[in-house]
């Protein structure tokens, strides 16, 4: 009777149970590692009688503070509810805002409107915003600062990310790993994803269902009629712009 029981209990779970069991598993364990790394690197600062190395580990624990909080805002959700995405996508930005992009001069700009979704779908979204930024800071900007736009707008059933910077690109992208995840996150929100790089900056506007329901028609246009993205497909009244680096903490 147990085995039949556990049978059934399998037959019930969702495809993709035991891969999000897997993802919370290992994210649980690397939070218990950043933990770990900075409590050790906090007992050695200071148990140091030299001041210039208390405060170079000090700067070091910051470090692994601030991406530790950007791995907690990356992790999968742990229940399944309806949230406002402006304010997940905001609380990551921060995070990510205070670990890669302040001692780079790079200022990251949120422009919101309200749009709520199921957690699983803001989750998947934060991670393609996130990959979208790295990509920006990797290699739009060398060494001399810029900023990075982000707007997240809804009108209906119908959502859009957009992600600029006014960096410029030498040559031209090839697809690496990062594109690669952020397709595969695009077609997981039953989405698609188009990206302009050129000399005067990027561009990549994400189109997809609030619900997940409705399939997107590929439609170049949207790039084409608007490079810098303010001609929006869908829109939102009254939005409340953030300059992350300069006012959030």
């Amino acid at each position: 009777m147990k085995v039949d029981i556990v049978e059934s209990a399998d037959l019930n779970r969702s495809p993709n149970a035991n891969d999000h069991l897997l993802v919370r598993e290992l994210t649980h364990r690397i939070n218990n590692e950043f933990a770990s790394v900075i409590g050790l690197v906090s007992l050695i600062a200071a148990r140091s009688a030299n001041d210039e190395i208390k405060q170079a580990l000090s700067g070091v624990t910051s470090l692994l503070h601030n991406y530790a909080g950007v791995h907690r805002a990356l992790q999968m959700p742990t229940y399944g509810a309806i949230i406002n995405a402006s304010d997940y996508i905001r609380a990551l930005c921060q995070s990510i805002r205070r670990a890669r992009l302040d001692h780079r001069g790079i200022e990251l700009v949120l422009v919101e409107h309200p749009l709520h979704m199921h957690s699983e779908r803001s989750w998947k979204l934060g991670m393609i915003v996130s990959e979208l930024i790295t990509n920006s800071a990797r290699h739009a900007f060398g060494g001399n600062g810029g900023t990075i736009r982000i707007e997240l707008s809804g009108s209906g059933p119908i959502a859009q990310c957009c992600v600029t910077d006014n960096g410029s690109s030498q040559g031209s992208i090839r697809p690496g790993d990062g594109l690669k995840i952020i397709d595969a996150l695009a077609r997981e929100l039953n989405g698609e994803i188009f990206h302009r790089f050129g000399a005067d900056g990027a561009l990549s506007v994400l189109i997809f269902p609030v619900s997940g329901e409705t399939p997107q028609t590929k439609n170049d246009s949207l790039i084409n009629d608007n490079p810098v993205c303010r001609r929006r497909a869908v829109c939102s009244p009254e939005p409340a712009t953030r300059y992350l680096s300069n006012h959030e903490s």
